[in-house]
């Protein structure tokens, strides 16, 4: 059935939404000047009833929107809608993402790729094969790079693949197939130290200065709750508040995730030991952890990633004699991870505790099975 509907004067081209909800077929742009024909053909049983944008009654109870503005009301101008409209989904995938460390990751790495098959523009990236893939693997693995490294560099690949395939920009993902190394995938490169390091470690800090003061209560937000660096660096002095009467930390995640730990009571007597020398508790926007002294002299910022590295976790590893190799701040994660798991707790609560997306990510942190003083060589006696 095909029905005749005359649309009023004066309204704009419908919007998505309006197409998504109420199917037209338009032979024509919408004009300001005059009225105009549309024509649909009703779907058999489906009754036509037209979108309030387009009949001009109100919509204040509708869930579509209201007509496009006047052009002197746009918020952008037809160029730059324009301009949005023609960006390709290439250029939207990395721009999605936000934490600035993907960010970098992903773009050496899949710049590597563009660099390896010789893509020159975005839309290159629509006639790779899995051939290509594999050929630039190859190439990794000639170069002898680890493991680990090749593995993240195709799941970065896979990743944007995977985004075009979802805007339907291609068919299939040419990284899905392609063999990747095994060698370390069940378990992570990031170590662990044992209990009795993480105590000489917490305790490795001056109690009687501010410094000193400030560092066991980071080592402890670290190694009671096994928050990542830029989160520890992000706390403010807000997010260490009282949820259903038990004092938490609000953290802020990865990809804009909330969790809400709370705070276990040796870190909370510390930190609050710390606020109370500081004299900073009150300044609820302010910082929870700051420098001590800053080049600028605006020591109410936040201490940095780098700092928290080099002159706390870094610094106090070295005193007591920790010299493991590719120890750092993620190690004390790991050896977070590792004793609440060897404490009773349910891995699934660990992976949110984490904050991880994927439980086999929780897993590559469960150092359980290499500690070396449950090892059976101590058991053997003759």
């Amino acid at each position: 059935m095909t029905e005749i509907l005359q649309v009023p004067a004066g309204f704009q081209r419908p919007s998505v939404n309006t197409l998504l909800f109420w199917p037209l077929r338009m032979p024509a742009p919408m004009s300001k000047d005059g009225p105009i024909i549309v024509r649909r053909t009703k779907p058999q049983g489906v009754a036509l009833t037209p979108p309030p944008e387009l009949t001009g009654e109100s919509t204040a109870d509708s869930t579509l929107p209201v007509p496009l503005q006047s052009p002197e009301q746009r918020l952008i101008t037809q160029a730059e809608f324009q301009r949005l409209a023609d960006i390709p989904p290439e250029a939207e995938w990395f721009a999605n993402i936000t934490n600035p460390n993907t960010r970098r990751a992903y773009r050496n790495d899949v710049g590597q790729f563009m660099k390896f098959v010789g893509i020159e523009h975005f839309t290159d990236f629509r006639i790779v094969a899995r051939a290509h893939v594999i050929a630039w693997r190859k190439s990794l693995e000639d170069k002898a790079m680890a493991p680990a490294t090749i593995r993240r560099k195709l799941s970065a690949l896979s990743d944007l693949f995977d985004y075009l395939c979802k805007e339907n920009a291609i068919v299939i993902n040419p990284v899905h197939g392609v063999e990747r190394p095994t060698e370390g995938a069940n378990e992570g490169k990031t170590p662990a130290i044992s209990d009795e390091q993480a105590r000489q470690l917490l305790n490795a800090p001056d109690p009687t200065t501010l410094k000193g003061k400030r560092d066991r209560a980071i080592l402890a937000v670290l190694l009671y709750h096994g928050l990542r660096r830029a989160e520890l660096c992000a706390l403010r002095v807000e997010h260490f508040v009282q949820r259903r009467g038990i004092m938490t930390l609000t953290v802020h995640g990865k990809r804009g995730k909330l969790r809400y730990p709370p705070v276990h009571p040796k870190a909370l007597s510390l930190v609050q030991d710390y606020l109370d020398a500081s004299g900073h508790g009150t300044d609820a926007k302010g910082a929870l952890f700051r420098p001590m002294r800053r080049p600028d002299g605006k020591v109410e910022k936040a201490l940095t990633s780098d700092s928290v590295y080099r002159n706390v976790v870094m610094h106090y590893a070295k005193s007591i004699g920790i010299s493991i190799e590719a120890f750092g701040p993620h190690s004390l994660r790991a050896t977070a991870a590792t004793n609440a798991l060897e404490n009773g707790a349910d891995i699934a609560k660990v992976q949110e505790w984490l904050g991880h997306s994927d439980i086999s990510t929780t897993r590559l942190y469960d150092k359980r099975q290499s500690r070396p003083e449950d090892s059976p060589t101590f058991k053997v006696s003759y």
